[in-house]
């Protein structure tokens, strides 16, 4: 934006402190003026007949009156010009900080020292801004790499394909049906999840109150065939937790958790307990709200637990677990539901659009621990 520049502050600043000292110096020079006068006569002899009269007085006060007000209205100017460039050094350091951010170098840092004041505050909060932004920068620099590469390979794995058809007309044509179907399949599914994670970046949905166990009940009946096939108990119980926000972006989420602690689990004999409860802010008390009746409390969390056992996760591992395209080296799959990485990723995504909170902790016996809360609604 061009604008017309105008007087800049440190001149600003200057011109008010000497016109301030000006002014401070002309009252006290009228003050000591009045009283002077108040007390010499104005007559030939003076006070006494031995002092100044007035008009003396006069003749030899105002010339010396006019010297210190120059020399005040100097000592402002200088002075006024040094203590406000003093003064706006820090803010010329953020400037020049955010003049560089402007261009691309979100590394840079301001760091400034000393005594807490409000420049370092204000200093404090853009490093801190900065960061974030660099973190974000950073991670959907990653997003975008990881998500060019996953969309590249199943197209890359199609056109192999189909250079194999054409290349050996003998080839089994029902075999290369199926491996394109699988391949699409997990490119649709890919688009998909990647359309899902947009939605809840952005959190452009319409709220309506949800109530969490039953999305759980209903994610459990969706999976139950999944569990049964590898042999895995699943185990949902709970009272009503109820949230306002899309029931569509939070079933998704349900799923997700239930179908990453199902797939991720021991081979046979694993179990999947999901645990859905309210608590009151601040007590951690347990709600005993019904699923069909009854009141979430102002400032009540709805709280849902995903535990599964599986292989034992290293703790460095589990931080990374939600980040897109990341997948722990246990964890991954190579049957039909390996996924495309974004399980965890959607997960965190729909969380954080409805102002929640998201805990993954490993179990030291094997497996994980997710825990999600959201803000309570009626």
């Amino acid at each position: 934006m061009t604008r017309r520049r105008g007087l800049s502050a440190r001149l600003k600043l200057t011109l008010s402190y000497a016109g301030f000292l000006a002014v401070a110096g002309a009252l006290l020079l009228a003050v000591v003026w009045g009283y002077l006068l108040r007390y010499v006569p104005d007559n030939p002899q003076g006070l006494l007949g031995v002092s100044p009269n007035r008009w003396l007085l006069v003749r030899t006060f105002f010339p010396a009156a006019a010297v210190a007000m120059a020399c005040l209205l100097v000592f402002g100017l200088v002075g006024g010009w040094l203590l406000a460039g003093r003064m706006l050094a820090p803010l010329h350091r953020i400037s020049d900080a955010a003049r560089r951010a402007g261009e691309g170098s979100l590394s840079h840092r301001i760091r400034m020292k000393g005594r807490q004041d409000e420049f370092r505050e204000l200093s404090d909060a853009f490093d801190s801004m900065l960061g974030r932004l660099e973190s974000h920068v950073d991670e959907q620099r990653r997003f975008a790499a990881n998500a060019s590469h996953e969309l590249r390979t199943p197209l890359a794995v199609s056109r192999a394909l189909l250079d194999v058809a054409r290349e050996d007309p003998t080839h089994d044509r029902e075999e290369l049906i199926e491996r394109l179907r699988t391949v699409n399949t997990r490119a649709i599914a890919l688009t998909e999840a990647l359309l899902v994670l947009s939605r809840g970046d952005t959190g452009t949905f319409t709220r309506e109150n949800v109530d969490l166990s039953l999305l759980a009940e209903e994610a459990a009946e969706t999976l139950l065939p999944l569990a049964e096939r590898r042999r895995i108990t699943l185990d949902v119980t709970g009272t009503a937790a109820r949230t306002s926000g899309s029931a569509e972006l939070l079933l998704r989420m349900v799923t997700n958790l239930v179908q990453n602690a199902v797939v991720h689990n021991v081979p046979a004999g694993g179990t999947v307990t999901v645990r859905t409860r309210t608590e009151d802010a601040g007590t951690g008390r347990v709600g005993t709200g019904g699923a069909g009746t009854g009141r979430v409390g102002t400032g009540a969390t709805s709280v849902l637990r995903v535990e599964n056992t599986g292989p034992p996760l290293a703790p460095e591992v589990v931080p990374t677990l939600t980040e897109p395209f990341q997948r722990g080296a246990t964890r991954v799959r190579t049957d039909e539901h390996a996924g495309v990485g974004l399980g965890l990723a959607i997960v965190r995504s729909v969380v954080r659009a409805h102002d929640g909170s998201l805990d993954l902790v490993a179990r030291p016996a094997g497996g994980l621990l997710v825990t999600v809360r959201l803000p309570g609604a009626p």
